[in-house]
């Protein structure tokens, strides 16, 4: 396995979901933006937008090189001075408030043959929490993960329970996944090759996954007060990739493409002022279950 490798595998996911996506969506189609990067390497930015379940996502592959940034380097603990990065990320607003939203990332990065290492993740994002698809969302991130390592789910589980955490308005961002970084050969007790594999399984659950959840959900009626609490959710979801996402950090610092760093954003979203919701409201019910720590497998 070599970084080329790894790339060229992350570029065939990213077409295999754009492919996917399409047709859950069923009438939208991906826009594409290559695009190359100052100091070295480039990717494939693609925008799906109005569609008839997706009001807007996005699909990026990039593989990047250069110099790593002085502030990057003192964030990881290193001293090498050249890079390179190459993963996918995908983030999802839909047009339905019962719909999730949803994120995923697969990442490589590399310094020298000896500091390298995978990371990445998915994570779920509701408007509203339905328990049931809140289970069978965990339960398909096990199943990945039990498949190289009976630790690999409540390691990685916690993890993003830990992440995904809005530590201003102490809530989690949603019902969470899993997440890892830095992941080695000593770390996970995996050659570099089933860490690889590993990383591209979790990039190829997130189709099957999310259709699910879309399919389930896409075709509820839903109020105004509905779509309300919907952008009231997507401000939380604003608020933690500005203030504390690594990825966000990680592209600005390294000089990435703006547009590309930010397509994580919804295309609309509220911030109201002291906004709280009625006590017994799905609302309410929803805010009492964005919290660290819940037993999404059994509960």
């Amino acid at each position: 396995m070599d970084k080329g490798q790894v790339a060229e595998r992350y570029q065939e996911i990213q077409d295999e979901i754009c492919r996917g996506l399409e047709t859950l969506d069923g009438g939208a189609r991906f826009v594409e933006e290559l695009w190359q990067r100052d100091g070295g390497g480039g990717g494939r930015t693609r925008i799906i937008q109005q569609g008839n379940a997706i009001e807007r996502g996005g699909v990026n592959f990039s593989a990047v090189h250069g110099v790593l940034p002085e502030p990057v380097r003192k964030a990881f603990g290193v001293d090498e001075t050249d890079f390179f990065a190459t993963g996918v990320s995908i983030v999802i607003h839909p047009r339905n408030p019962f719909v999730p939203i949803i994120h995923m990332n697969i990442r490589y990065f590399e310094l020298n043959e000896q500091t390298r290492w995978f990371g990445g993740g998915i994570d779920l994002t509701p408007h509203y929490v339905l328990p049931e698809d809140a289970r069978y969302f965990h339960r398909q991130l096990k199943a990945v993960c039990d498949r190289y390592s009976p630790a690999f789910y409540p390691e990685f589980k916690a993890f993003a329970d830990r992440y995904f955490y809005i530590k201003h308005r102490q809530e989690t961002r949603g019902v969470g996944g899993i997440f890892y970084d830095r992941l080695t050969p000593d770390k996970a007790g995996l050659a570099w090759d089933a860490i690889f594999d590993f990383s591209c399984d979790v990039g190829r659950a997130f189709v099957p996954v999310y259709a699910e959840l879309v399919n389930r959900n896409r075709h509820k009626p839903f109020s105004e007060a509905n779509t309300q609490w919907q952008q009231v959710r997507r401000g939380r979801y604003v608020e933690f990739n500005l203030v504390y996402d690594a990825g966000t950090k990680f592209g600005l610092e390294t000089n990435g493409r703006i547009e590309s760093i930010l397509m994580s954003l919804p295309p609309q979203a509220q911030w109201i002022y002291d906004f709280r919701p009625e006590p017994g409201s799905a609302e309410a019910q929803t805010l009492a279950l964005l919290k660290p720590g819940v037993d999404w497998i059994t509960e």
